[in-house]
């Protein structure tokens, strides 16, 4: 990281932009085009939990390629200024990477499913066996990430 002064290094700090961030953006590359989609998520276990459509580009590019980069953010801010050049944002993020896998066990789908629904609600579902059927599940096993913030 360049900005070394805006840096978190605390990991516990870093997890818990995890648990606040309300949106994970997940950037693939498609045949050396970047794609990028913002997707609900939950993170547990080291590793981030998504849900799908069973096809689309996103299914098709992830199957050739499981490499990807996420970013989250928290606390985002606009620090106006009178002039324009020092208008800033204020925020805490997380930028990451790591390799996505397709979760077919049913019991591990539902585990991962269990870790979005808490994200969002705090608590768990118990999903019918016939959505199961309907639902991709991706496990992105998170290799690194770093924190940033800046106060604006």
């Amino acid at each position: 990281m360049r900005r070394k002064d805006k840096e978190i290094k605390d990991k516990s700090a870093i997890e818990e932009i995890l648990r606040q961030a309300a949106v994970c953006r997940i950037a693939m590359c498609d045949v050396g085009v970047p794609y990028v989609v913002p997707m609900s998520f939950g993170y547990e276990d080291g590793c981030l939990h998504l849900h799908s459509a069973l096809e689309g580009r996103k299914i098709d590019v992830l199957k050739h390629n499981p490499i990807v980069c996420f970013e989250l953010e928290i606390g985002q801010e606009l620090v106006g200024d009178e002039n324009p050049c020092k208008t800033s944002l204020k925020y805490r993020s997380v930028i990451g990477y790591g390799r996505a896998v397709f979760v077919e066990d049913r019991e591990e789908k539902k585990r991962s499913l269990d870790a979005i629904v808490r994200h969002y609600s705090g608590e768990t579902y118990n999903y019918p066996e016939e959505s199961l059927n309907e639902v991709a599940i991706i496990r992105i096993h998170v290799e690194s990430m770093t924190g940033k913030q800046s106060g604006g």
